[in-house]
């Protein structure tokens, strides 16, 4: 991972009734930005295929550049004097910067020409047009009533039911997904093709979204002495690297991804069934690892067959893309719209899909969308340089995919790497899905709860929401719907919107 050389600079923040101490520092910031910016640039850029991304890559490693630095004073300072915060400057940084540094400067009676020039309208807003018009490469025209997309995905008898397909296009449905861990290309020809005919009878564009299904790692064959045995804080039990074996009466239980065992050293965390089951690696055996329970709800928790397992604080050896992977992508370049890549970590790792594709349809590679689900501590760490492999190459996203994120992350730490997640993409002019457990209990049973309809208004600042399947989905789309448009008149991206308020 490209990483910037020198230290934040420490700066002068002055008293906020100095104007001209305050200007200095803001030339002085606005140096550092440039000057550490256009390095990282410069690194990025023989890499970078598509001419349109030259301008999103370059405030990217602008923002990069000044988010290294410690704002917070400045923006205290900067406020009294009705000047911008910086807070809102993900898609034109130095623009930001600049009108600022402009308007102070007419405060202190400097000369103009010995200062940036103030940006022009169309310089200081193009950052929001590439994002709108990449957003629209990536997952079509909006619906005319609102700007964020909704994303469906489709379950099994959506292979025989049309109307449930045409019905999910007509309640606000703008892109559907098919998941490539279920099903095989039987059903998903069928679901495709009603997808097509849903939509040459409705009138309404939908893109078809592939989700690759990549290396989930889950626990496999169990053995245990106690079929009604619960584990709890201090249990211990053998994750085991093949056929789990009988070990004294201690459960075990395999693993589906053998490879996997072997990255893990004493004291690593492992977490099962989205985080239910909590556990460290206390010692290491022939046949896998002894693992000692840290985490379970009161009631303890029973071990499990084909739940999935997480280890955050090991970066596995393990490809990105699997052999179904492989093959599913021979019916996936074909017929896809978007392919999502579950668990990329790495810029090789997206560098290899874009190379798979190619070789299986070169023309249609260059306009295939690709969107990399952030799902792991590595793609975090590694989320600039997936964003420029990708958005450098072709029509690109990132999915916020919180489900194995919170798990990889703490549940404490996903709300701040969501918002840094999509403050990131925004700022390289990528879109973004907001994605798992939206409007979740209202799709299975009917009924939202307080907190999901707060989250589904919360999505407004994405470019797309991903709905999950469920006997309630069209109820969920059509109040989704009806959220996303209520909000945005509020809020777009991080800006409120000031409309005349009438509750009251």
């Amino acid at each position: 991972m490209q990483t910037l050389t020198s230290e934040p600079i420490q700066l002068p923040i002055p008293e906020l009734a100095n104007p001209e101490d305050l200007l200095n520092a803001l030339l002085k910031l606005r140096e550092t930005v440039e000057n550490e910016g256009r390095e990282l640039f410069e690194q990025w850029r023989p890499g970078i295929q598509r001419r349109s991304f030259l301008i999103s890559g370059l405030n990217f490693a602008y923002y990069l550049a000044l988010r290294r630095q410690d704002l917070r004073d400045l923006q205290m300072a900067l406020t009294p004097w009705g000047l911008s915060s910086l807070g809102r400057s993900e898609a034109r940084v130095l623009p930001n910067l600049d009108a600022a540094i402009a308007t102070l400067g007419a405060v202190c009676n400097r000369d103009p020409a010995t200062l940036p020039k103030r940006p022009p309208l169309r310089a200081f807003f193009r950052g929001d047009r590439i994002l709108n018009y990449r957003a629209r490469a990536v997952f079509g025209s909006p619906s005319p009533s609102r700007r964020v997309r909704i994303m469906v995905t489709l379950p099994t008898e959506a292979a025989e039911d049309y109307e449930l397909v045409r019905n999910l296009l007509t309640q606000g449905a703008n892109c559907l997904r098919i998941n490539c861990a279920h099903d095989t290309p039987v059903e998903w020809e069928k679901m495709v093709g009603f997808i097509r005919r849903a939509e040459a009878e409705t009138g309404q564009s939908c893109k078809v979204y592939f989700d690759l299904s990549g290396p989930k790692i889950r626990t496999g064959k169990l053995i245990e002495a106690d079929k009604k045995k619960r584990l709890f804080p201090g249990d211990h039990f053998v994750l085991s690297a093949n056929k789990p074996k009988s070990k004294k009466g201690m459960p075990s239980i395999s693993c589906t991804l053998p490879e996997a065992i072997a990255g893990l050293k004493e004291g690593d965390p492992v977490w099962i069934d989205d985080g239910k089951l909590g556990a460290i690696v206390d010692s290491i055996l022939p046949e896998g690892v002894l693992l000692r329970v840290t985490h379970t709800r009161p009631k303890g928790e029973k071990l499990k067959t084909d739940k999935g397992i997480n280890f955050p604080e090991t970066v596995l050896p393990l490809s990105s893309l699997t052999d179904k992977d492989l093959q599913d992508l021979d019916f996936v370049a074909k017929h896809a719209d978007i392919v999502g890549y579950s668990f990329v970590q790495t810029a090789e790792d997206m560098r290899r899909l874009q190379q798979e594709l190619s070789l299986r349809s070169p023309e249609k590679a260059r306009t295939l969308a690709i969107v990399a689900k952030i799902e792991t501590q590595e793609a975090v760490r590694n989320l600039p340089e997936l964003i420029v492999q990708g958005a450098s190459k072709q029509p690109f996203g990132v999915m916020i995919a919180r489900g194995d994120l919170a798990v990889e992350l703490g549940f404490q730490r996903l709300a701040e790497i969501q918002e840094e997640i999509l403050w990131l993409c925004e700022a390289a002019q990528v879109p973004v899905i907001w994605a798992t457990q939206v409007l979740e209990s209202l799709a299975k049973t009917g009924i939202p709860s307080r907190a999901e309809i707060t989250d589904a208004a919360m999505a407004e600042r994405a470019e797309c929401v991903m709905l999950n399947k469920g006997p309630f989905i069209l109820e969920a789309v059509q109040i989704l719907d009806d959220v996303l448009m209520r909000m945005q008149a509020h809020q777009s991206k991080k800006t409120p919107q000031l409309r005349a308020l009438r509750s009251w």
